[in-house]
């Protein structure tokens, strides 16, 4: 059962911010939608010419992601650098996704990352994106806005574009709420 885990990472991230704990849970929803997607990277002889996964970020509220136990391939991207995630045999990663950065008003990032090939092994892992009830409307939770941190997002939420038509120029599709 993911749900347990995704209910304590949202009461987690809003005790750290040391807000209700469960402001982010509220605007999830108890029905939210968890979708999965079984990822396989076949060998590539020339890994230096072939990504396994574009550069992008998630547009989910949250990400769990459970590696290949011993062929590394995730990348996070950090002031314009590539990092490696390392392999942890049986841990899952959590990944924070647009709809997060939005309800902690910017607090934490939806970053930037990518897949990469390996020119020796194979590769599999699980992603399970969590995203918000549909109707649901997200906004930065209300102890987060004050004088010092205003509101970061435009009130409409309407993204004009797809994800896939603002990374084809270069851009966060959350770029497009934030004012």
């Amino acid at each position: 059962m993911l749900r347990p885990v995704i209910n304590n990472v949202f009461k987690a991230m809003a005790l750290s911010l040391n807000l209700e704990e469960n402001c982010f849970l509220n605007q999830f929803g108890e029905r939210g939608v968890m979708f999965a997607r079984f990822n396989y990277y076949p060998r590539c002889p020339r890994p230096d010419l072939v990504l396994g996964l574009k550069p992008h970020a998630d547009g989910s509220a949250i990400t769990v992601v459970l590696p290949d136990r011993e062929v590394e391939g995730l990348q996070f991207q950090r002031d314009g650098q590539w990092f490696s995630v390392p392999t942890i045999p049986n841990a899952l990663l959590i990944n924070v996704g647009d709809q997060v950065e939005i309800m902690s008003n910017g607090i934490f990032n939806s970053p930037m990352h990518r897949a990469v090939t390996n020119a020796e092994r194979d590769r599999i892992s699980l992603a399970v994106f969590c995203t918000s009830e549909e109707e649901n409307e997200i906004g930065p939770a209300d102890g987060l806005i004050n004088e010092e941190r205003q509101d970061c997002t435009r009130k409409s939420g309407i993204i004009p574009m797809t994800y896939f038509e603002y990374y084809q120029l270069g851009k966060r599709p959350i770029d497009a709420v934030k004012i």
